[in-house]
């Protein structure tokens, strides 16, 4: 079995020395998605939902988010992103979020891209709730990622 890197010798949780890792172009993209009546997707989709401009919202919110990981997430390191974009599609009866993180580091953006998608997504349904309190965020995962030690890795289909 492979050793969990953040644990110690003794199992006590640590965050890892990265030190004296090289920095390396690093990029993850994760994706989620909340699905909605369709009465509540058609008043995102017209921006007629009660609280205003929901996609617009909820991308910056992702992108905060994002660049906050290191705070929310105990053992991440704080990072200097370089990048996030955060796009959305409409599905039926569904909104997918696509998160990119990027940049020249020691450490990985998974955890990044994957809390830019789930703070969008619930931003999301803060935004609509008065719509739709039924909303359902589901299938947050991480797509892709490369660069760093272990090298790239995409999620299988």
């Amino acid at each position: 079995m492979t050793r969990l890197t953040h644990l110690d010798e003794s199992g006590a949780a640590h965050m890892v020395d990265v030190g004296g890792k090289p920095a390396t172009a690093r990029r993850a993209v994760a994706e989620g998605r909340i699905a909605m009546r369709p009465e509540t997707l058609a008043a995102i989709r017209a921006g007629n939902a009660p609280k205003g401009d929901v996609l617009g919202t909820a991308r910056i919110a992702g992108i905060m988010a994002a660049k906050r990981t290191g705070e929310l997430i105990p053992l991440c390191h704080p990072l200097g992103l370089e990048a996030v974009n955060i796009e959305f599609d409409y599905e039926e009866s569904a909104i997918r979020a696509v998160a990119t993180a990027s940049l020249t580091g020691k450490t990985g953006v998974e955890m990044e891209a994957m809390t830019a998608v789930s703070i969008a997504l619930l931003t999301i349904y803060d935004m609509a709730k008065a719509l739709d309190k039924g909303m359902v965020i589901s299938a947050v995962r991480l797509i892709a990622k490369s660069g760093g030690k272990s090298g790239d890795w995409t999620a299988p289909e």
